[in-house]
């Protein structure tokens, strides 16, 4: 798996991509750490609606099931390719607060046919 640090110019167009191409259908986990804050698990293995970079107000944005993961001031990105696609990605947001968000398809059980 290669590991590479997003060009910030580059954030917008890359999020809106993958949202349109590698997201559908996928679960997220976000993992947020930091000196002030400790090491949380935020959501745990939710539905993911897609990923957004808002740059005038300086925000990336996790759509999730039920409410959004907001990163303000985010200072590096790093995303995190395997063979399907994208596994995970780090933000480092202006208070070096990292925030861990790593995807998975959801868990497919077999079919049992009708009762």
């Amino acid at each position: 798996m290669a590991t590479t640090k997003l060009d910030r110019a580059a954030w917008q167009n890359t999020f809106d991509q993958l949202s349109k191409t590698q997201l559908a259908g996928k679960q997220v986990e976000i993992e947020v750490t930091g000196l002030s804050i400790g090491d949380q698990i935020e959501q745990e293995w939710i539905q993911l609606l897609g990923i957004a970079y808002d740059p005038r107000n300086e925000r990336i944005e996790v759509l999730v099931e039920g409410l959004d993961h907001l990163i303000s001031r985010p200072r590096e990105v790093w995303v995190e390719h395997g063979p399907a696609g994208l596994v995970s990605m780090e933000v480092i947001d202006a208070d070096d607060v990292r925030q861990i968000i790593r995807l998975r398809d959801p868990l497919m059980l077999p079919y049992s046919g009708p009762t």
